[in-house]
């Protein structure tokens, strides 16, 4: 069998846009991400267990995302009535509420069209033989662009406060012109954007510190230290 995958997607390039049936109906995903940010992100199969401690994960962080102007959307590879059976028993075991979306997938089309697929496990198949996705993770802002793609092996879980955490990363970036260092959260220091001078800072951040000249550490005043 030929693969008809599509060409890898990156960082900066535009989500494709697709139709699709899910748990709410038929969607355009272009006019499903509107003018919100959206978190997308793919699973092997339902009633399966690490797949249904995630779900129920997002489900209880569904608010903060809400916060943040981000949408959640899920993606399965079994049909509409398989992920509304099993939506039950995700709540019933992990205490959350799946209230978003969950793509049904069964036929692959849309993890063909984002390269979702294990290439890595060839026993992670299907009756029929078709590859199941993979733990995928794909973050896009309002512009439509892809702004993180993660990848985890079926295996393993994700963590779904770290995907939050990125979610803001991105956001306080975009606001204010500055980048965030490793295990960053809100209310820790940002870095200065290289980009800016330090004549810029001075105005933009009174309160930075030039540790090495291409290293400069600042907080973020008090009003803008809010997530947007």
């Amino acid at each position: 069998m030929a693969d008809t995958r599509a060409a890898p997607l990156r960082l900066g390039s535009i989500a494709p846009n697709f139709q699709a049936e899910t748990t709410k109906g038929p969607i355009d995903f272009h006019e499903f991400v509107g003018d919100n940010w959206v978190v997308f992100f793919s699973h092997p199969e339902d009633f399966t267990p690490v797949c249904t401690t995630e779900l129920g994960a997002f489900a209880k962080l569904e608010p903060e995302f809400t916060k943040r102007g981000v949408k959640l959307i899920g993606l399965s590879a079994n049909t509409r009535g398989s992920h509304e059976s099993w939506i039950k028993d995700i709540d019933e075991v992990t205490g959350g509420h799946v209230s978003f979306p969950i793509i049904a997938d069964k036929d692959r089309k849309v993890a063909y069209l984002y390269d979702m697929l294990d290439y890595q496990d060839t026993t992670n198949v299907d009756e029929k033989g078709i590859a199941f996705t993979i733990r995928s993770v794909f973050i896009i802002d309002p512009k439509k662009t892809i702004r993180t793609i993660l990848s985890y092996p079926a295996s393993t879980g994700r963590n779904s406060a770290e995907v939050l955490r990125i979610v803001d990363s991105l956001q306080t970036g975009d606001k204010h012109k500055v980048t965030t260092p490793i295990n960053w959260v809100p209310g820790d220091d940002v870095i200065v954007h290289p980009s800016v001078k330090n004549e810029q800072a001075k105005e933009l951040f009174p309160d930075f510190r030039i540790v090495k000249p291409y290293l400069r550490f600042t907080p973020l005043p008090k009003e803008k230290a809010t997530v947007s």
